[in-house]
C-alpha cells in the first residue's frame, strides 16, 4: 500500500520487528473462506499508531463484536499472528 502508516502483511519484507505489540481492532470483516480480516492499530512503543492489515482462514468471531476490542499482535520469524484479548 502507499500510505506508510498503513502496512499490510503480504509485503516480502518483515513490517515489524520480531516480538509482541499491544493493539485493538479499529476494522473487521469476514473474508470469503470463512476467515476475518481484522485492521489493527499498534498503541505503544515506536510502532505506536501503525495499521497493520492481519487476515486468518479462520473466524474470530462477529465483525462488529470485534471492534474496538484489544489484542496482541506477535512476530515470530517475520510472521505476524494475532490474539484477541478478550
Amino acid at each position: 500500500m502507499s500510505d506508510p502508516e498503513h502496512l499490510d502483511t503480504g509485503e516480502d519484507r518483515p513490517v515489524l520487528d520480531d516480538g509482541a505489540y499491544d493493539a485493538f481492532v479499529v476494522d473487521a470483516d469476514d473474508t470469503p473462506d470463512g476467515g476475518t480480516h481484522l485492521d489493527l492499530t499498534i498503541t505503544v512503543g515506536k510502532h505506536k499508531g501503525l495499521v497493520l492489515s492481519i487476515a486468518s482462514s479462520s473466524s474470530l468471531g462477529d465483525p462488529i463484536d470485534l471492534l474496538g476490542m484489544p489484542a496482541t499482535i506477535t512476530v515470530a520469524f517475520g510472521s505476524p499472528s494475532v490474539r484477541i484479548d478478550r
